[in-house]
């Protein structure tokens, strides 16, 4: 049994192809490991010089194609690990050359180094990324480590040893990723904590940061740093709640200061109410008497829980109910005509600063255009550029520019923009769901109101019947 793993080797920073090569192969034919380079073999070339001759055949690749790539694969290297006790390490160094020719079926120089300094045996597989001939490199196929496991399996089963029976899905152990903190999120979590010893100034919450190891930076836009982090960050960049205005408003008693969820999608509140079930209708449909007296109990419970969320916000009338819920309606449909707004502006932002660039890039090709008297030779050989400048100029006249907007004016007006979409879509989807347990709560009031007067009109209907007639 052998599990195999295709890794592709690429050019380390701060070094060359030839340290790359003789760092891989050195490390796979490392005496301690392969018992004194016992259990190293080769294929179309020598153990001791193979970095070298890999890159003799990269170079004559180079010199005879032309080609050369900035993120080239230098080489590939192949890990097949066994099961302990199952194989030797001559019979394993075997089976990786067979399991090497066949992969690259013959075309590649390779070397098979076979450690047995773990409790199971391995093979290090290093071959060139280019052909033999130097005409071609190997071309890392899509599942090319699927074709690779099957083939190793093939062999295991060939030389009778054992192969790994992939499991159904269900009953495979199922990685669970521990939750990890972003920097920000660790430094939110650090000033909870200081504002939990209740600070007076924002100087006080800061003192008690560079007591916990935090680095101040004062300036326009005030910064902490944490012991191991590289950069300084903003406090405007750990929002809402932790921007130095939000604290001072802390500290001079105007708000209170929320400790920010790990979520950093806003929560809805989860909804209080529903709307009440129509049970003439359900019995007309033909609901079961079990479903009715259940219907029943669900629609005792909505009014309960209506009448407690009127009396949480004092709500004592039904006019006060409309008029709260006439405002959080107008202030939701405010925040969401704002957000539309800004999307608007910030797509019209977009469209013309990219006319903008347009018209700058190809000013120069419209007026050679226009001095050579608007030569048809010229417009085909330009025509793109042109065409962009029309489309440009035709977007000016529709706007109406006499004069071009600045880029800096654009991408300062745009950051401000979608900073505060972002802000108001945050308050736009709380205040949705306030809207719509308002929207809930004066629906079931509705209906019982509705219910109380039906049964007031039916219960005078039943006394005139009964009051005798005088003649």
């Amino acid at each position: 049994m052998a599990a195999t793993r295709l890794i592709a080797l690429h050019i380390n920073k701060g070094k060359s192809v030839a340290q790359c090569l003789r760092d891989r192969t050195d490390y796979a034919q490392n005496p301690e490991k392969t018992e004194k380079g016992e259990l190293v073999t080769a294929y179309e070339c020598d153990p001791m010089t193979a970095d070298q001759e890999f890159l003799l055949a990269k170079r004559q690749y180079e010199h005879i194609t032309g080609r050369r790539h900035k993120r080239d694969v230098i080489a590939y290297q192949i890990r097949q690990s066994f099961k302990p006790g199952e194989v030797t390490p001559e019979e394993a160094n075997a089976i990786g050359q067979e399991l090497a020719k066949r992969f690259t079926k013959g075309n590649h120089a390779f070397i098979v180094a076979t450690h047995t300094d773990r409790a199971h045996i391995h093979n290090h597989i290093v071959f060139n990324s280019t052909s033999l001939d130097c005409t071609r490199k190997f071309r890392d196929f899509h599942l090319s480590w699927m074709v690779l496991s099957k083939l190793s399996d093939m062999i295991c089963l060939e030389h009778k040893l054992s192969v790994i029976t992939p499991k159904p899905y269900r009953e495979r152990t199922k990685y669970k990723y521990p939750e990890r903190l972003s920097i920000r999120d660790q430094i939110r979590d650090d000033i909870d904590a200081a504002m939990r010893q209740k600070p007076q100034s924002f100087q006080e919450l800061v003192g008690l940061l560079e007591q916990a190891g935090y680095a101040y930076q004062e300036g326009k836009h005030p910064a902490i740093r944490g012991k191991n982090q590289k950069k300084f960050v903003r406090f405007k960049s750990l929002g809402d709640g932790y921007t130095p205005e939000d604290l001072g408003r802390v500290f001079a008693g105007e708000r209170e200061h929320q400790p920010r969820k790990l979520d950093k999608r806003t929560e809805q509140p989860a909804r209080k109410m529903n709307l009440l079930i129509d049970i003439q209708q359900k019995m007309a449909a033909g609901k079961s008497t079990g479903y009715v007296r259940w219907a029943k109990v669900f629609n005792l419970k909505q009014m309960s829980k209506a009448l407690l969320f009127l009396q949480e916000n004092g709500i004592e009338s039904l006019d006060q109910l409309n008029g709260k819920t006439a405002a959080i309606v107008q202030q939701t449909e405010g925040l969401r005509d704002s957000i539309r707004a800004d999307e608007s502006r910030l797509a019209e932002i977009a469209v013309l600063r990219g006319h903008i660039l347009n018209y700058v890039k190809t000013r120069d090709i419209y007026q050679a255009y226009k001095a050579s008297g608007f030569s048809k030779g010229y417009f085909e050989t330009h025509r793109q550029a042109l065409t962009l400048h029309k489309a440009a100029k035709d977007a000016f006249n529709e706007r109406n520019l006499k004069k071009l907007p600045r880029i800096r004016e654009l991408n300062a007006e745009y950051a401000q923009l979608l900073e505060r979409k972002k802000k108001n879509y945050a308050e736009y989807r709380q205040q949705k769901a306030q809207m719509q347990d308002w929207l809930m709560a004066q629906k079931i009031v509705s209906v019982m109101l509705d219910e109380k007067e039906q049964k007031e009109t039916e219960i005078k209907r039943q006394e005139e019947r009964k009051t005798p007639e005088h003649g």
